[in-house]
């Protein structure tokens, strides 16, 4: 039933622009998970490290025949040859946001290495706050990424607010990190 869900994710993922175009399917290998990994100096990281790495490398310097999907519970990784998923900590979730001023794109699971967003290396003020109890679990000021996004792991299971501003202006989305929940915020607004 996941991998059902994986993959029509998958398949919005293409069509929405947030992912390159499909090539074909990977077909099996005899290639081991750790050959897989070193192949893109991804070895030795387990799944939070490789999103953290993957997320905030240069754009220029994203490996371009390597597809890798954030999910609820697991990371995707697969290129022309192979495919390796890697689970995600159960109480933690990964929601990677990119705010903008003027143009987004469609997304629901993040694509590590194609996502593109607006706002690249600039300065941000993010609050990311639990609905239930009014916790905050985010309070920081931090810089985008690269590729105009900024990761965070947060607690699983919850229904939230992110409220970002930059520049004078603010924006605001709702979230959950629940297996419905998506993994790539790119509607929050900045006004």
């Amino acid at each position: 039933m996941k991998r059902v869900a994986i993959a029509a994710a998958t398949l919005s993922l293409v069509l929405a622009g947030c992912a390159p175009a499909a090539d074909a399917e990977p077909s099996p290998s005899t290639d081991s998970q750790a050959e897989f990994l070193a192949t893109y100096d991804l070895d030795d990281m387990d799944a939070v490290e490789i999103i953290d790495h993957l997320d905030q490398l240069e754009t220029a310097d994203r490996p371009a025949d390597l597809i890798a999907s954030v999910y609820p519970d697991e990371l995707v990784l697969t290129d022309n040859r192979q495919e390796v998923v890697l689970d995600l900590p159960q109480n933690l979730s990964y929601v990677s946001i990119a705010p903008y001023v003027e143009q987004t794109h469609d997304c629901f699971y993040h694509s590590l290495t194609t996502c593109q967003g607006e706002l690249s290396n600039a300065t941000v003020d993010v609050e990311i706050t639990d609905s239930t109890t009014g916790d905050v679990v985010v309070d920081e000021q931090v810089a985008t990424f690269d590729n105009g996004f900024v990761g965070f792991w947060v607690p699983s299971d919850i229904d939230g607010t992110i409220e970002i501003s930059y520049d004078g202006r603010t924006g605001a989305s709702d979230f959950t990190t629940t297996d419905e929940g998506a993994t790539c915020i790119t509607d929050l607004q900045l006004t």
